[in-house]
């Protein structure tokens, strides 16, 4: 005899780099599974592949995930996470002070929002006498699964501008990304000038992330302090999961 089936709520969402709006379930227990396995790994390889297939099944396989900038992704999975094991999640949260003692803390998921500098722009001018230019587009996540900017090698923060760069322009003149190799578009960057390099980084620094400012009492010292999550790795590290 075949066993009744319960039904999953659907809900929606708007992806944060443009008015589109999707629809999405949380996620069950055999996919939750498939995620802590993936944690208690430590491999960010691994880690990817399981955000990825949560967002891709969750949301009825109706987005390419490939395709997203990694803030689009990391807000779809919180979303997701927040309507799957509810949106007050309690977290252990490193205490800034003594930098030893951990405090409980509780975060509402469903009040997480990306936030975008004002800073932030993706044509950078880098010589303006020649009109010289470069249209950057947000990296994926794919792009980004073997680690962050911030521990990436040299080698590694130059194929991901390389993977980013949407057109180089000069004056009216466009030189799509598809129409040069990688290492070309390398030694492009490698010619900047290092004033020219750092608008570059700006866009990468002010790019639109996840991002949560919560407040933090040491229960050993008293002390108030703020802490920011930033980003969906500080949601998986920086603040451990209290699961009793």
């Amino acid at each position: 005899m075949a066993l009744p089936k319960i039904d999953t709520p659907t809900y929606e969402l708007t992806l944060p780099s443009q008015d589109v709006k999707i629809k999405f379930r949380p996620f069950l227990v055999k996919e939750e599974k498939i995620l802590l396995m993936a944690l208690e790994s430590q491999n960010n390889d691994e880690i990817y592949q399981a955000t990825k297939q949560i967002v891709e099944t969750c949301t009825f396989n109706t987005i390419k995930v490939d395709e997203l900038p990694t803030f689009d992704l990391e807000y779809i999975f919180l979303q997701i996470r927040s309507k799957s094991v509810g949106e007050i999640s309690k977290f252990k949260v490193l205490c800034p002070d003594d930098k030893k003692t951990y405090a409980n803390v509780e975060v509402d998921l469903s009040k997480v929002n990306v936030e975008v500098d004002d800073k932030h722009t993706n044509k950078i001018i880098v010589d303006e006498n020649r009109k010289l230019g470069v249209v950057l587009k947000y990296p994926t996540m794919n792009v980004l699964k073997s680690g962050t900017m911030e521990n990436a090698t040299v080698e590694q923060i130059f194929d991901v501008l390389a993977d980013c760069v949407d057109h180089i322009y000069e004056g009216d003149k466009i030189y799509p990304s598809k129409d040069s190799t990688p290492q070309e578009i390398k030694e492009f960057f490698e010619g900047l000038s290092q004033e020219s390099f750092n608008k570059i980084k700006l866009f990468f620094d002010t790019m639109p992330r996840l991002r949560q400012e919560i407040e933090v009492t040491n229960p050993v010292t008293n002390v108030k302090s703020k802490v920011v999550l930033s980003g969906l790795n500080d949601f998986f590290e920086s603040a451990s999961p209290i699961t009793a």
